[in-house]
């Protein structure tokens, strides 16, 4: 006699068939996800860029079309001359953001752990933050001089005030249970400031170093207004008097361009210091 087995009576095996593991293609796809999304945004967004400019506006003192704008790259790769306003401008972001970082960071963490210092500091941070220092730029490169160390002030000053808030700000939001716990089983003032304050206050520090990279992009053009003669703030305003707007938009996408990959290496050094947030 056979028996017939129902298929609730079926072994596990037969009933939850064991999945079918991933190819190398999705296994490729899903590594690279964001990535290919990010990059087909920006694909379209060019494309974009390029039907407005060549059907709908048709006026290049109004918009150029990307293909030209890469057009007037090359030419000025020929002469040399974007690589002296970009090696320029380049010096100035990254001098100026490097310093406003350190101080920005180890001022922050000061302020955030020392009452004292927090309330000397305080209301001097809040009077300079909220000052229209580029609107103070003619006078810092007045004092400072004309040559590329009145920029870095610049970009420093205008670039170190987001890194030192949120910096502050991430050490007073830190939770008082995890501090309290730590302080019950015996942890010193420095283990509590290394094993608890500090990793709280990370993802506010990257968020300070993101909007600090975009202030001082901004303070670098800013500053190359007033007294320069390189940079990438001198090209978009040589450019805009002589109507040249495929070397003024091929500024203005390096900019965009340092901005991005400056972002993406902060996003990478997060990763690498505070592995736990991944």
């Amino acid at each position: 006699m056979t028996t017939q087995l129902t298929f609730d009576q079926a072994p596990s095996a037969i009933r939850n068939p064991r999945p079918k593991p991933p190819s190398s293609f999705q296994k490729m796809y899903r590594h690279y996800r964001s990535s290919l999304i990010a990059t087909g945004s920006i694909l379209a967004g060019l494309l974009l860029w390029e039907f407005a400019a060549r059907l709908i506006i048709r006026d290049k003192l109004f918009l150029v079309a990307p293909s030209e704008v890469i057009v007037r790259s090359i030419e000025l790769l020929q002469t040399g001359e974007i690589q002296q306003h970009t090696a320029t401008s380049a010096f100035e972001f990254f001098a100026g953001f490097a310093l406003s970082a350190v101080v920005g960071v180890f001022g922050g963490l000061m302020i955030g752990t020392s009452k004292l210092t927090r309330n000397i500091a305080t209301p001097w941070i809040s009077a300079l933050y909220s000052t229209p220092t580029v609107a103070l730029s003619p006078l810092l490169i007045l004092w400072f001089g004309l040559g590329m160390w009145s920029k870095v002030i610049v970009v420093f000053i205008v670039s170190v005030f987001p890194v030192l808030v949120n910096t502050q700000a991430g050490i007073e939001g830190a939770d008082e249970r995890l501090v309290e716990t730590a302080r019950a089983f015996g942890a010193k003032r420095s283990q509590i400031f290394t094993k608890v304050l500090l990793p709280a206050a990370v993802p506010f520090i990257v968020a300070g170093l993101r909007l600090g990279i975009g202030r001082g992009l901004v303070g670098v053009v800013v500053a190359e207004l007033f007294g320069a003669t390189s940079g990438l703030g001198y090209l978009i305003t040589v450019s805009s008097q002589i109507f040249d707007m495929g070397a003024l938009f091929a500024a203005v996408v390096i900019l965009a361009g340092a901005g991005v990959i400056s972002t993406e290496l902060v996003k990478i050094l997060e990763r690498k210091i505070a592995p736990w947030r991944a």
